[in-house]
């Protein structure tokens, strides 16, 4: 705890899939934290809408390497810390029925490989035996990742949070970011509507709330949150270890992919893509979402049309341009470091991008490659980079 109580080494904005994961690294670190949140409590935004799956099968080196400390992170937490997070081992499985994706899915994989990741393409019998009861017609084979899991998406902000705290962060709840203090172009401060805090370094972590900080920054900070549903269903016997997802176009006109899996307490968790993106933050639920996943799910695996659903609720991926998270030096103000445009992937990416930021604060540069660092600079072109291929 610093001697003043005002003043700290970080101030992190935000105390979701992030900014939470970032304080329990920069504090273990010995670095004093402040986080600041305007909700009650930690992983209270997007993060608690999260389905919970946590995959380095990604096709750029960025999220690759990010999601790969993640993987280290969350499977080994429990035998660190004794707490429980429900992780769960199982991969990440895509199955093939064309033979366009099998293609796009082929070619990454050497690449895969050689940002670390653990992925094969396997065929048609070998994803019979790795998803019971999947739909055999016109299945061609798939890939596979056996070092992904499942993570808690409400455990995950309790550890981070109790683990932080330990090592002297402070955490502030109930409390919105109105201004900022800077010194020339350096940035000393955090205006709440409550107090002021000072800090060297503050980190932006604000998910769907980012671009809200441009102004207050003078800065540009391209995030656009766009709505996204997802379902969970009463427990059933442990039956499919991976998470699942299924690149096809769905037949209803209105998905593009979904993606589902089986928790470590048995219930089906589920998610799908829409062609046709909802923006804002708009969280209230469509009467079509669960007729249209539902269809999808049975034809992938028809054993499933007998599920019990429990809830749905609905969350909101904050986007960059490019479907590519910002994690860099804020443009012209020393001190800043973006954290945001997750892309609906802040509880995978967020403590690797935890450990990033510590090693950008602790030892000036990324703990990932050049090449990967690229990936998330502020200053790229957005507009010429194609949307990745497993979002």
């Amino acid at each position: 705890m610093p001697v003043n109580k005002n003043i700290y080494d970080v101030i992190i904005i935000g105390c979701g899939s992030v900014g939470n994961p970032t304080a329990y690294q920069l504090a273990e670190a010995g670095l004093s934290v402040l986080a600041i949140d305007r909700r009650s409590s930690a992983g209270q935004g997007d993060n608690k809408t999260a389905i919970g799956g946590v995959r380095a099968t990604h096709s750029d080196p960025g999220k690759i390497s990010t999601c790969l400390y993640s993987i280290d992170i969350f499977s080994s937490w429990n035998e660190k810390y004794g707490f429980d997070i429900g992780w769960k081992p199982g991969g990440y499985c895509f199955p093939v029925y064309d033979q366009d994706i099998e293609s796009t899915l082929k070619s990454l994989i050497p690449y895969q490989k050689e940002c670390g990741m653990k992925i094969d393409w396997v065929d048609a019998e070998t994803i019979k035996n790795i998803i019971p009861g999947i739909n055999e017609n016109d299945l061609r084979g798939g890939t596979y990742s056996p070092d992904d899991g499942q993570v808690s998406s409400i455990l995950a902000p309790i550890a981070f949070q109790k683990e932080a705290e330990k090592n002297g962060a402070v955490y502030l709840f109930n409390e919105r970011v109105t201004g900022y203090e800077r010194k020339g172009d350096r940035i000393v401060g955090v205006i709440t509507d409550k107090g002021k805090y000072y800090a060297e370094w503050v980190v932006l972590a604000a998910g769907s709330d980012a671009a809200e900080h441009g102004p207050m920054l003078g800065i540009d900070i391209p995030v656009t949150p766009d709505a996204h549903e997802a379902g969970i269903s009463a427990p059933v016997e442990h039956f499919l270890a991976p998470l699942i997802v299924d690149l096809r176009a769905g037949v209803d006109g209105k998905t593009s992919n979904f993606y589902f899996g089986q928790n470590k307490e048995g219930q089906i968790i589920f998610c799908y893509t829409p062609k046709d993106l909802f923006i804002g933050t708009d969280r209230e639920s469509l009467s079509e979402f669960l007729p249209i996943l539902a269809r999808r799910m049975v034809s992938l695996i028809p054993r499933l049309k007998n599920l019990l659903i429990r809830r749905i609720w609905r969350g909101c991926y904050p986007m960059s341009p490019d479907g590519v998270p910002i994690i860099d030096y804020a443009p012209g103000i020393e001190g800043l470091i973006l954290a945001v445009g997750m892309c609906g992937q802040g509880l995978m990416l967020g403590p690797g991008v935890g450990k990033n930021i510590t090693s950008m604060i602790t030892s000036g540069c990324s703990c990932i490659s050049s090449e990967a660092q690229n990936c998330f600079r502020y200053d790229r072109d957005f507009y010429q980079k194609e949307t990745e291929t497993l979002k």
